[in-house]
């Protein structure tokens, strides 16, 4: 892939359509718009690039580049880790929420793509439907990053994947167990397993299994389903957890307390697992709820690593979309 460069970002700005026998704008929808070899390019790009933060040595690929980060539902990391990471590579973030813009009072959503595409460099969207993200993208002239839809959250899976490539090495072969609610954390470990050639068990309570049409299954043979949460992580390299209620199933609370309350990640549960086992948790985490505190806050646990790693994985992932392939600098 060639650098999307100067050229490309004059010809957006100057209202002219890019050349796309030269330069093909890629988004960042699902975490299968990715090939393995991509992912291992940014993993590498990735390593260099917290490197080089670690060290406070300044870095500016992004110069005059601007983020617009759009958000339908509440965050911190993603907003923290996008915005913060944006002013890292030398560019500027733009924070729009659905509730401060026409898009909250019905802008259709191929309109605001035609807009908003042609006054910033790339697009990051937080939502509800992920067809909002693939509507917006079809309308774009820059590329667009799925910050989190109800079906998919590849960005907190990209960070998830390098922190155990960090602490274990590939995971090709390796087994994740995945305990609680089949969500979109859930689907996208699915599609990442799919890529990267390892095992997924999920263990869930009955009536919150997996979709398959959701996750994007189609006669894999990656993924297991266990009724007991016990024998799913057994031999478990990773075992990994979200909220038992997400956002946007308030008012089912109590009825989940009930229905999750044999799954939630304690010690007796890891004891199941390899010795060396990691675990993980997207987090906001309720302690006593999905995971015991005596897990979260013990040495298993990576899941202040896995938080730090979007910040650094994401900024590869905006770099790629914006100048193409780079060697180490």
């Amino acid at each position: 892939m060639k650098s999307a460069g100067p050229s490309l970002r004059n010809s957006l700005r100057n209202g002219l359509a890019p050349d796309t026998k030269n330069m093909q704008i890629k988004h960042f929808l699902q975490f299968n718009d990715f090939s393995r070899e991509e992912f291992e390019y940014l993993f590498e790009r990735t390593r260099w690039i917290k490197q080089e933060f670690k060290q406070y040595r300044r870095y500016w690929p992004l110069e005059d580049r601007t983020l617009a980060m759009i958000f339908d539902k509440h965050s911190t990391r993603t907003r923290l880790s996008f915005e913060a990471g944006m002013h890292q590579l030398g560019g500027a973030a733009i924070y729009l929420s659905t509730r401060d813009t026409q898009l909250g009072r019905g802008e259709p959503v191929e309109d605001a793509a035609r807009v908003i595409s042609r006054m910033v460099d790339i697009v990051m969207i937080r939502t509800h439907e992920h067809d909002i993200v693939r509507r917006f993208a079809a309308h774009s002239r820059v590329p667009v990053i799925n910050g989190l839809t109800d079906e998919y959250h590849p960005c907190q899976i990209i960070g998830d994947i390098f922190t155990f490539i960090e602490h274990h090495g590939s995971i090709t072969g390796k087994t994740v167990a995945w305990i609680g609610d089949s969500n979109n954390v859930c689907n996208t470990w699915l599609q990442a397993a799919e890529v990267f050639d390892f095992n997924v068990h999920v263990s869930t309570p009955r009536g919150y299994e997996v979709e398959p049409e959701r996750a994007g299954l189609y006669g894999t043979s990656h993924y297991e389903e266990f009724a007991d949460p016990h024998e799913a992580v057994k031999g478990a390299d990773l075992v990994t957890t979200d909220v038992w209620t997400s956002m946007g199933f308030e008012a089912e609370t109590e009825e989940r307390k009930r229905d999750f309350a044999d799954f939630r990640v304690d010690a007796e549960m890891m004891s199941h697992t390899r010795k060396d086992a990691l675990f993980m948790h997207c987090l906001p985490a309720h302690r006593g709820e999905e995971v015991a505190a005596e897990v979260i806050d013990g040495p298993q646990s990576v899941v202040w690593d896995e938080a730090e790693n979007r910040l650094h994985t994401q900024k590869a992932l905006i770099e790629y979309l914006l100048l193409g392939r780079l060697d180490n600098a």
